[in-house]
Parts: C-alpha cells; structure tokens; sequence
C-alpha cells in the first residue's frame, strides 16, 4: 500500500502526521488546519502520543471544523488528564462538537480503523512514571490479510472451497501481518524491536547529540539523539525512515550534514527522509530523500 503522509514537526513547537489514505492522523499540534484545511476532513481517526502541548494544541480548531456525530475518534494515554479536561471545554465552547468520540487507552492495545488495519499503542518512557502508568504511546499501523495456505493453492476451485467448508478457515489459511507504518512519538531511543520489519518508521531526534544536549537530557522529559536514532535503524530492519522533531537551536545545514555523516557512518541502505524545524512538508515522498 502506497501512503501519501504530510506532516510538521518542530520540538516545542508543534507536531502532526496525516497520512492520507488511511483518514489517519498522529498527534495534533498547532497549525495542522492551517496546512491541510479541507483535507483535514478526511481525518476519522486521531491518535495522541501524549499530552505536551505542542502535540495537542491544534485538537481544539480541528475539532471545531470537522466534528459529527461519531467522528473524529480520538484516542489518548488513558492516564492523561489533559484530555478530558479539552473534552469538556471543547464541547463547552463549541456544543456542536459533542459527537466526536474520544477515547483513553493504554499499552498493546490494538484498535481497528479499518476490517484489515489495526493501529496497536505501544508504552514509552517519554515521561516519568511508573511502569503500569500510560502517559506517553508510540504507535504501529499493521495490516492484517488472509491467504490460503500453499498445499491448497494449485487444488481446483471447487476443491478449494470444499476443504475450506469442511476444514474452516483458520485451518486452510495463514494470516499475514505487515507493519505499514511506525511513529514512535516523543520517547528515548529504547524499544527499537517494536518497530522491527517495518515499512515505514517516522522517528523523533530532537537532538543532533552535543554536551550542552547531554545535559538536558538529565532533567524533565526524555527525547532521543540523533546518532543513537540511526545506529537503532542500522540493526533492524525498516524499508524507509522519516526523522522530525528536531530542536529549532539547529540550522538546516547542521541536521542535514549530521543526518549524512551518520547515515555514512552506520552504512545505511535505505532511504532517509527529514521534516526540517518551521516547515510543513505535504507528501513527504515525493521529495527527495536526504540520504
């Protein structure tokens, strides 16, 4: 499946991925009507990572504009307070708004957007607390299809469909799983099983990796260095990568040339592709990619 995905995604600023032909929308920050404005109708389902602000802080305008009865379905770190908090206001504010959907999750849990997708959460540790406390999720996009198992394949069709009458057909067929689409949301470099044979993976580096970077990292919420980001990729295996969140104190040319020079450094063989600080990319795939 080809997936057209536009997004921005700036570290303090703002945050959001839209991935078009699913109706697909991960995190929410700021200016997400402005960029997409008609097309943000597509969104049904929208899924928080968790609740700083600059990912969040554009469910209010989305909201207001796109909302029906049942739609959008937004889902949450069930321990977030923040959430019911703007679901109150919200529909305070905008009584239209109060058929939109909003529900909390935790961790492993798989929701189906579609009869054959299903987006599965996945706990990180982005924010301080306990293990069995959710306030902060990355999420998988897996496809889910069926196919007849290879002893039936050059049977006739009739014969086919009597052995799955009479076998059923868990017994004639093998589900196949494919993971379209990682996000990791905010979160330390950790857990890079979980996106293991991916299709694609969008990935946080927030910081390119100096002292003055190492030491914030000592203090409030976890985010991820670039080098540890490409090292992770360079043993698992992914088809291509999207890295954004980048800290504004860089330049263009800084992330670029540190994106290259790593890349280089860890041999990666697939295509790498990056939401530079302040800009809105719209099809991020139709450009070219980094390295």
């Amino acid at each position: 499946m080809n997936l057209t995905i536009s997004g921005y995604s700036t570290a303090l600023f703002s945050t959001w991925y839209f991935i078009e032909e699913l109706g697909l929308l991960f995190d929410c920050g700021d200016g997400l009507i402005s960029a997409l404005l008609q097309k943000s109708r597509k969104i049904e389902n929208v899924f928080i990572s968790h609740a700083d602000r600059d990912h969040l802080t554009g469910l209010l305008q989305f909201n207001q504009l796109n909302a029906r009865e049942g739609f959008p379905v937004i889902y949450y770190p069930k321990d977030c307070g923040s959430f019911p908090a703007i679901k109150d206001f919200s529909v305070k504010f905008d009584p239209h708004v109060k058929g939109t959907t909003w529900k909390p999750i935790i961790n492993k849990a798989k929701i189906w957007i579609r009869k054959d997708i299903y987006v599965e959460a996945l706990r990180n540790n982005h924010v301080s607390c306990n293990e069995d406390t959710n306030k902060s999720l990355g999420y998988k996009v897996v496809s889910v299809k069926s196919k007849l198992k290879n002893e039936y394949l050059n049977l006739p069709a009739n014969d086919i469909k009597i052995q799955i009458e009479k076998l059923g057909r868990e017994a004639t067929h093998t589900t196949i799983e494919t993971i379209l689409l990682s996000y990791s949301g905010d979160t330390p470099c950790e857990n890079f099983q979980h996106w293991n044979n991916s299709k694609i993976l969008i990935h946080e580096a927030t910081f390119l990796g100096n002292e003055e970077d190492k030491n914030i990292q000592t203090h409030g919420n976890k985010h991820s260095m670039l080098e540890d980001v490409i090292k992770s990729v360079s043993e698992i295996n992914i088809e291509r990568l999207i890295l954004g969140h980048f800290s504004s104190r860089y330049s263009n040319e800084q992330i670029d040339t540190s994106i290259t020079e790593l890349c280089k450094k860890y041999k990666i063989q697939i295509p790498v592709y990056r939401i530079l600080p302040g800009i809105v990319i719209k099809n991020i795939f139709a450009g070219e990619p980094i390295f």
